[in-house]
């Protein structure tokens, strides 16, 4: 099974190889990881505006990367930036987004999730995106770390003190039983499993749960539905440029 991990920001050579280890070191046997990530667009998301610049970058690798076979691509933001396009562009390939695969797995694991998002500039559309994913009535907050994101790994051991004490006001006022880290950096940092150690309750790593997710529906023989999802009428009818036209053009 072939799973791409689609990035929107770019990163230097040797944060793509380390990030890409680390899937392939959660991946179950026989699950091959490639990464995708964007050659320009915004340095981090950490707004509405970033998420909708990045997206035609990620519409580009999407439909490529549905050519190519793989069964499988996650957004590599935990906003789901555009998830619903890429849906549609694709057919035979499942597109996950991790921040739904995050809230969903929360919603498994306890009766009320808090998400810990980057910045208190993503907290209404960290919002809109649970109401979108069905499960308003599950969520207890969304509490914002507010260290960007690039600055996220510089000191690990205050990241990882700023998100604990944050979860545990969570836990405490909200009475949130599961945490869901709401940033793909918080993600590939590793701090949910020192944090579900010392606050006593699932934490949620969106990669993780996006990849797991994955891996799982593919081996079921399922994607989304064609149904919800239909393919744009311009490019099912012909009239239009078809898909692969578009994205020749954008490659030139």
């Amino acid at each position: 099974m072939k799973i791409a991990y689609v990035g929107a920001a770019p990163k230097s050579a040797e944060e793509v190889e380390r990030r890409r280890r680390l899937l392939q070191q959660w991946a179950a046997p026989g699950t091959t990881i490639e990464m995708a990530y964007a050659t320009e667009g915004p340095a981090s998301i950490e707004s509405m505006y970033e998420e909708y610049i990045a997206i035609p970058q990620y519409a580009k690798n999407m439909v490529r990367l549905e050519r190519e076979g793989f069964a499988a691509a996650i957004v590599g933001c935990a906003g789901d930036p555009g998830i619903d396009a890429y849906r549609e562009l694709c057919t035979n390939m499942l597109v996950v987004g991790p921040g739904m695969s995050g809230f969903h797995a929360a919603a498994l694991l306890g009766r009320k999730f808090t998400l810990l998002t980057v910045a208190d500039s993503m907290i209404a559309s960290s919002y809109e995106l649970i109401q979108k994913s069905g499960l308003a009535s599950s969520v207890a907050s969304v509490l914002a770390v507010n260290i960007p994101v690039l600055e996220l790994s510089q000191n690990r051991t205050l990241t990882l003190e700023k998100l604990v004490r944050i979860g545990r006001d969570a836990i405490e006022k909200d009475r949130a039983d599961v945490l869901v880290l709401g940033c793909m950096s918080m993600a590939f940092l590793q701090v949910a499993e020192d944090m579900q150690k010392l606050l006593g309750i699932p934490v949620i790593n969106p990669a993780k749960a996006a990849l797991k997710l994955a891996e799982s529906l593919v081996n079921c023989g399922w994607k989304q539905s064609k149904k919800a999802f239909s393919t744009p009428p311009k490019l099912a009818s012909g009239k239009g440029k078809t898909i692969a036209e578009l994205i020749v053009k954008q490659e030139h």
